[in-house]
C-alpha cells in the first residue's frame, strides 16, 4: 500500500513538474522576439550616437551587416525606433528597415521604411490621418512627417510607388495585426507627407 502511494506521489509530482517546464519553455518561445528586438534597439541606439558623431555606417554589433539611417519618432514621442538599412529578414528582425531601392527620408521620391506587426510597427495601428512622425537623420537633418493616408493593400495586386514628386514617407507592415501565422499577402501601409 505504501508503494502504491510513493508511485501516485512520485507520478504527481513528475507530472506538475513537466507542465512547469514546459509552461516556463512555452513563455521563453514567447518572450524571445520581443525581447530580441529591444536588446537590438538598444545596441541600435549605441551605433545611432556613433552616426551622430560622424562615424560612417556604424554597425550596431560587429557582425552586423546593416547600419542606422533614421530615427523615427510617433504618438508624441511614445515611439522612438531606430532604422536600419535594408529590407532583409535579417535587418527586419532586429528593427524597421529602409528599403535601399527607395529615398532616404526627406529626399525627393518614396521612402520606404518596413518593420513588423508584432514588434516595431505594431504601433501602427493605432496610427490617424493627421499625426505627425519626426525623423531624424545623423547629419542633424531633421522631417516632420503627416500622415495622409492609411490602407490595407494585397501586396500580389499592387506596389507601392518609389518616384513621387514631393517627398513622401511610406510605413509598411503585415496585415492583420494579432495574426496568429506570420506572413500572407496583406500589408498596412501608413502614407505620410513631408511638412518641413
Amino acid at each position: 500500500m505504501q508503494r502504491r502511494t510513493r508511485f501516485k506521489r512520485f507520478t504527481a509530482k513528475l507530472i506538475v513538474s513537466s507542465l512547469l517546464c514546459l509552461g516556463f519553455w512555452q513563455f521563453g518561445q514567447g518572450a524571445y522576439i520581443p525581447a530580441k528586438a529591444w536588446v537590438a534597439q538598444e545596441l541600435m541606439h549605441r551605433a545611432w550616437q556613433k552616426a551622430e558623431g560622424g562615424n560612417q555606417k556604424p554597425a550596431p554589433w560587429p557582425w552586423a551587416d546593416t547600419w542606422p539611417v533614421a530615427r523615427l519618432s510617433a504618438k508624441g514621442g511614445d515611439i522612438a525606433l531606430i532604422i536600419l538599412e535594408g529590407g532583409s529578414g535579417r535587418t527586419l528582425a532586429f528593427g524597421p528597415g529602409h528599403l535601399s531601392i527607395s529615398a532616404l527620408p526627406g529626399q525627393n521620391g518614396n521612402s520606404i521604411i518596413a518593420g513588423h506587426r508584432d514588434t516595431h510597427f505594431q504601433f501602427l495601428q493605432y496610427m490617424k490621418v493627421g499625426e505627425k512622425i519626426t525623423v531624424d537623420l545623423p547629419d542633424g537633418r531633421k522631417h516632420l512627417f503627416q500622415v495622409t493616408d492609411i490602407d490595407v493593400v494585397d501586396s500580389r495586386r499592387g506596389s507601392l510607388i518609389l518616384d513621387t514628386d514631393a517627398p513622401t514617407m511610406t510605413l509598411v507592415t503585415c496585415y492583420p495585426f494579432g495574426a496568429m501565422g506570420a506572413g500572407g499577402p496583406m500589408r498596412y501601409v501608413v502614407s505620410a507627407e513631408l511638412l518641413i
